[in-house]
């Protein structure tokens, strides 16, 4: 967006509000367009291009999208307000005040995962998708009105600190996140590589603690094939199980599951670990799920008040659909991993094991911006294959082992170890 210089407060202020208010109603067009149920661009294009047209001042009629008791003045009210009276007047910029206003806009839906992203966030957003990016390496969310861990990448600095999946992070460097968005507390928690910040934590009915992490450069592959434990792979590999581990489902899952999935063919069973794995991208859930589940639904896309149901059903060849598999979850798998958890247990292609898993059962649809903002939108939420529920059930496993804190400290894996003894 082009930086907004106020250099008369009379003539600029009002050039200010037309662009912005513009802008904002062109926002919340295509927000309404989505909420009543316009699909495709042409007809969301239709609304905006016709709302464009009418928006000649800030006082035209908006009643077509607004309803009757809502008194758009006092937008413009509260923008002059704090031009004119805040004592800090760094805080009294155009792009920060414009910016805050559509985040505003956005989180007035009470959906945790239906957020704006600034540009810079945004383009974060976008390399963390392409596995690259500087913080903590922890995927978090907002769970029971609570800034959530969903889960620790492997081997990342949260990992490496102790930080576990349902963890819930209190205060961030003693900064109380009660009243902190989802947006901000990832840009406080993100910094820059041997720069340092201090989570306070709770883990279940554990004291709260505070945990000091020295942020680094995150890199990660989607895709593992070994435990990292040369004992554990020596006796997968003598039992003649392949171990595949997908940690997201992100641009380079699919090749690399592919890959993974070939050098595998020669091995009788199959352990798939989706613990700890937040999710990522729908097509590449149902092309995974695929090679399992021939020729079948995968995934029920169900759109507000259940008025249309779109279904996502398999593709290529189920190459593995006659190997003995045992997937792994815990509750730090969420949304794509509960995707192919719930088909694969649909179809009794595979023993569930571990823990039952997040419960995120909603579909994002994000919406790239010109000046490189985004909007992360819900729009529909998923059913399994037979109709059961994902949002805030979760999967539950057919064999529930729950990995304790004494466990982990002890560098135990009771899942891994079920699985290896189911796999005979």
């Amino acid at each position: 967006m082009p930086k907004i210089i106020m250099q008369n407060q009379n003539s600029e202020t009002k050039k200010t509000k037309k662009i912005i208010f513009i802008a904002v109603l062109i926002l919340i067009s295509f927000f309404v367009g989505l909420l009543i149920g316009v699909s495709g661009s042409e007809n969301s294009n239709f609304i905006i291009k016709n709302n464009q047209g009418e928006l000649k001042n800030k006082d035209t009629e908006i009643s077509t999208y607004l309803s009757k008791d809502v008194d758009f003045k006092l937008f413009w009210k509260t923008w002059d307000t704090i031009r004119e009276k805040y004592i800090d007047s760094s805080g009294t910029k155009d792009s920060q005040m414009f910016y805050g206003s559509l985040s505003g806009l956005v989180a007035s839906l009470n959906d945790p995962y239906s957020i704006f992203l600034p540009p810079d966030i945004s383009e974060e957003f976008n390399s963390e998708l392409e596995g690259k990016f500087d913080g903590i390496g922890a995927e978090l969310s907002i769970k029971d009105e609570k800034i959530t861990v969903i889960a620790p990448l492997p081997n990342s600095p949260a990992e490496k600190a102790g930080i576990k999946a349902g963890d819930v992070i209190l205060a961030i460097n003693k900064i109380d996140t009660s009243y902190i968005s989802l947006n901000n507390a990832v840009g406080m928690i993100r910094g820059e590589k041997g720069t340092k910040v201090t989570l306070t934590i709770q883990s279940g009915s554990e004291k709260e603690r505070d945990i000091e992490i020295t942020r680094d450069e995150i890199h990660y592959e989607s895709i593992k094939t070994n435990t990292g434990k040369p004992e554990i792979d020596k006796l997968l590999n003598d039992r003649n199980i392949a171990y595949i581990k997908i940690t997201h489902f992100n641009q380079d899952t699919e090749s690399l599951f592919e890959k993974a999935v070939n050098d595998s063919l020669n091995k009788q069973y199959i352990i798939l670990d989706l613990r700890n794995n937040p999710g990522g991208y729908l097509t590449t859930a149902i092309k995974v799920s695929s090679y399992w589940i021939d020729n079948n639904i995968i995934v029920k896309e169900v759109s507000k008040n259940r008025e249309k149901t779109q279904n996502y059903s398999s593709t290529g060849f189920a190459k593995l659909k006659d190997k003995k598999t045992v997937v792994l979850v815990n509750k730090g798998s969420a949304s794509a991993s509960e995707i192919v958890a719930g088909a694969l247990q649909d179809y009794k292609v595979a023993t569930i094991i571990g823990e039952t898993t997040f419960g995120k059962g909603s579909v994002q649809d994000l919406t790239k911006l010109p000046d490189g903002s985004s909007i992360k939108l819900t729009i529909a939420k998923w059913l399994t294959p037979h109709d059961r529920a994902i949002d805030k059930e979760g999967i539950k496993p057919d064999i529930e082992i729950i990995l304790s804190g004494d466990d982990y400290n002890k560098d135990k894996d009771p899942q891994l170890d079920k699985a290896i003894e189911l796999l005979k």
